[in-house]
Order: structure tokens, then sequence, then C-alpha cells
């Protein structure tokens, strides 16, 4: 078994982005999502991921956002001695290399691959329009 993915957000993104990327690359047994929900609190969340991930082992978690309340969540969780890597700002290539990384075997710099991964395609036309 490889590396478990886990997706958080605030609302049903997650479970979205996991099902566009399953349209691209398939179903994915190896990712979960975990959606903090408006009529749910911060526990609640919490103990949606916790039992989300009990009994797995080498747990990657993408947030959707950066100083937002499930990445606040799972940032505390590290604290306190969970074992997990956490990224905030997933977008579909991070989802992708993830997948494409892990049916490899290979290791992938996630953050820089996402970076690497966002384009002004208005800049790349004109400019090709140059050329």
């Amino acid at each position: 078994m490889g590396k478990q993915l886990i997706l958080v957000s605030h609302g049903p993104f997650c479970d979205a982005l996991k099902a566009s990327t399953e349209m691209i690359m398939g179903p994915q047994e190896s990712i979960r999502t975990v959606s903090l929900l408006p009529s749910e609190g911060l526990e609640d969340f919490r103990h949606k991921f916790l039992a989300t991930i009990e009994g797995l082992e080498d747990i990657v978690v993408f947030a959707d956002l950066m100083g937002g309340s499930p990445c606040n969540v799972l940032s505390r969780l590290l604290m306190e001695g969970h074992q997990f890597d956490l990224y905030a700002g997933m977008n579909m290539p991070m989802v992708i290399a993830f997948i494409n990384a892990n049916l490899l075997g290979e290791a992938i710099d996630l953050k820089s691959f996402a970076s690497e991964n966002i384009h002004h395609i208005n800049a790349l036309i004109c400019h090709r329009g140059d050329d």
C-alpha cells in the first residue's frame, strides 16, 4: 500500500477536486476527503479527520487554504504529535502529481510541482505569437 492522500477543505471543494481528478486519472482508492461543512464546528471536523485517518500510515494531506480552519485544525494535530505531511493551497496538478509519483514509487517536490503548473495563458499565447 502506497501513500494515502487526504484532501481537506471548506465545504465540498475537496470532494469536487477528487471527482474531477478521477475524470482524468480514474478511480483513486488512496484518496479520501474530509470537508468542513457550514453546519459543523472545528471539533466536528477534527473528529471526522481522525476517523478518516484511523489505521492509515504514510499520510499526505492537502488543504485548500493556508490559515483556514481545516489547515489550522490539522496544524494543531501536528503540534500534538500526529504524523502526516500537510500542504496548503491544493490544486489539481498537485493531486495528479501525487497519484503519478505514488504509482511509480518516486519522490516528488509537491510544492514546486504545484507552483510550476500555474500559468498565465494570455502571456503564453502572446509570447508564442511573437515567434
